[in-house]
């Protein structure tokens, strides 16, 4: 590990040493998009100086404005700047296949055991703490973006949309970006606050691909290389549809294709409309189970985004798509496919538009839009959490009947003591789900 103080920097990666660190990578990105970055800042800026912090937070800008997961787009990003387009591929697939595996594993778990007291108490504690983690979300991204009225106004809208005349979340992107494009031009002021990340202006040394390093050979723009990548990104997902036989898998493929496309701001803001998708139009699976896949998926390793696996391994277990006897293989087919489907875009939004960015080290002329789509990211979350809420607090309740049954006191107070623990005393978001997890087991003993 070089040291920070070195006036030389250190000597390139290879191929080897950079697998093992995605690898590693992949087993420890706990804490969402946030805590993956920061631990990539840690190890490539300040520890192992394989990229400086400028060209790090300029691929990140870039990652910023794209959707998809922008922690994993940035490691595909990085992979590539080092080894090419083999270093770029293997970054960004070690990056989720070891989430795949352990979130694979434990939906099984649920579905299978998920009747025994011991599971259901576990569930029923972190359930409570999904709300806080979600409403906690909701604030934190709101009080960076929503600087100003109009950008308040923006989240505001956002939220009535979808809460109060249920428009899909793809038409809320799009008319946010379109406000954004044009706002940009006629309250620029407004719409200058969102997308980016600039630098504190320390230093650790020089880095292997350093402030002023010119681009290496294979990440120059050649028209040719981008019309063949793309070319082959098209390739790759025709004919990975066309092996899928029609009916449930074939649905989640263009599904989560299209949930790939629309995934800006974040996976909290595309869980509605997985939740649109998955819940009402297909039926793969039920609000209370989506809420326990997010429970799931914050608690392992990888992009919270992954929680499409869930999604897809609950969908096609219960549509029995193989069989009633071949469960745990429909369901890891699920959970295949709609990781393949979403994570495939990625790879070809860096892989393709990676050479202009380097082009020029810039700020990109995009955070307009992004502003805005960030600020009705904020409403849509805010929507979440009031559906998620609901479902915890009035489990018995339906559309029909939206207060049915009785009111989930204990769990509003466990949510509510979640919630305070992750706001004023900035506990971690996996010792909140631990603590709510125990509460819930001994509270679901206790009352038999």
């Amino acid at each position: 590990m070089p040291s920070p103080a070195s006036s030389e920097p250190p000597l390139p990666p290879s191929f080897r040493e950079a697998f093992l660190y995605w690898l590693k990578l992949g087993f420890i990105s706990f804490g969402g998009p946030a805590g993956q970055i920061a631990v990539m800042h840690q190890e490539l800026v300040e520890k192992r100086r394989w990229i400086s912090e400028r060209r790090f937070l300029h691929a990140l800008n870039y990652c910023m404005v794209l959707p998809g997961p922008e922690a994993q787009q940035l490691a595909i990003y990085i992979g590539w700047l080092l080894h090419r387009t083999r270093g770029g591929i293997v970054a960004g697939t070690l990056f989720v296949l070891p989430s795949l595996a352990i979130l694979a594993a434990l939906t099984w778990v649920y579905l299978a055991f998920g009747d025994l007291t011991v599971v259901r108490g576990v569930f029923n504690g972190i359930k409570p703490a999904v709300v806080a983690i979600v409403v906690f979300a909701a604030w934190r991204i709101g009080s960076r973006a929503l600087k100003n009225r109009v950008l308040w106004t923006v989240a505001a809208a956002s939220f009535i949309a979808i809460f109060g005349f249920g428009v899909p979340f793809p038409y809320i992107v799009a008319t946010a970006a379109a406000l954004g494009f044009i706002g940009g031009r006629l309250l620029p002021a407004s719409f200058r606050v969102g997308g980016n990340h600039g630098a504190d202006g320390r230093r650790y040394g020089p880095a292997v691909i350093d402030d002023d390093t010119p681009p290496p050979p294979h990440a120059r723009h050649s028209t040719l290389h981008l019309a063949k990548l793309v070319g082959a990104g098209l390739a790759i997902w025709a004919a990975a549809l066309a092996l899928l036989p029609p009916g449930t898998l074939s649905d989640m493929a263009t599904f989560f294709t299209k949930a790939a496309l629309v995934t800006f701001g974040g996976a909290y803001a595309v869980l509605p409309y997985v939740y649109q998708g998955g819940v009402e139009t297909h039926g793969w699976l039920t609000g209370t189970q989506m809420i326990d896949g997010l429970a799931l998926g914050e608690t392992t390793p990888g992009p919270l985004i992954m929680v499409v696996a869930f999604v897809g391994f609950v969908g096609a277990w219960t549509k029995e798509i193989f069989g009633p006897d071949a469960l745990l293989l429909a369901g890891v087919a699920g959970a295949g496919v709609a990781t393949l489907f979403t994570f495939l875009p990625s790879f070809l939004f860096i892989l393709a538009g990676a050479p202009l960015v380097e082009a020029t080290h810039g700020k990109l002329g995009f955070t307009a839009p992004l502003s805005a789509i960030t600020a009705a990211v904020v409403g849509v979350i805010l929507n979440l959490a009031l559906f998620f809420g609901w479902h915890v607090l009035w489990p018995q309740a339906t559309a029909a009947a939206p207060f049915a049954g009785p009111f989930e006191a204990f769990y509003a107070f466990v949510s509510a003591a979640a919630f305070l623990a992750l706001w004023k005393y900035k506990a971690d978001i996996m010792a909140v789900i631990g603590a709510c997890a125990a509460v819930g087991l001994g509270y679901t003993l206790a009352i038999g």
